[in-house]
């Protein structure tokens, strides 16, 4: 499930995940399983057809993310594995950064993030220049609604609705990302 929030320049995209990695960290062996929330560039186009044509729209480079993540067969709301990644390289994160106050209380670290957006871009590396202050405001107002976004959805992925393997992979897969982000 993929939930976007687009203003001008940016947004935040929102989408349940699961995810065996072949080369995990130490202790980090088993299937984990979430919600990630990225912060994005969005780009919108013109209509190719009529003034009622629909707009092409693109959700565009990352610019940070935060995985909320737990072991896949522990019980729910652990958030064992709960980081972010505040720098990228093109489309590749950076390394994943462990907050104590992440995994204990995500979402009031996340909404925190969300209305201090200058400084995660700071933290990010990213000229305040690139985002239009109204972004900026328009991210900080709707901090709640998406913090209600990834908690419904954390609801889901822990009753087991979301963030689920593929089909047909079985518990053999030695890699999967099955999700929007």
């Amino acid at each position: 499930m993929l939930y976007a929030f687009g203003f001008e320049r940016v947004g935040g995209v929102v989408s349940d995940l699961y995810f065996v990695d072949p080369s995990p960290l130490p202790g980090q062996e088993t299937p984990e399983h979430g919600v990630r929330v990225e912060l994005r560039v969005f780009e919108r186009g013109e209509p190719t057809g009529s003034i009622y044509a629909a707009r092409p729209i693109s959700i565009a480079r990352p610019l940070w993310r935060v995985d909320l993540l737990q072991d896949a067969n522990a019980a729910p709301n652990t958030l064992d594995r709960a980081h972010h990644h505040p720098h990228f390289t093109g489309w590749d994160p950076g390394p994943r950064v462990f907050v104590e106050e992440l995994s204990r209380d995500p979402l009031t670290w996340l909404s925190r993030q969300l209305a201090d957006v200058s400084g995660l871009l700071k933290e990010a590396s990213i000229s305040p220049a690139e985002i239009p202050a109204s972004d900026v405001h328009a991210l900080r107002t709707a901090a709640p609604e998406i913090t209600d976004t990834v908690h419904r959805l954390l609801q889901r992925v822990w009753s087991g609705e979301l963030a689920r393997p593929i089909e047909g992979t079985g518990p053999a897969a030695t890699s999967m990302r099955a999700s929007w982000l």
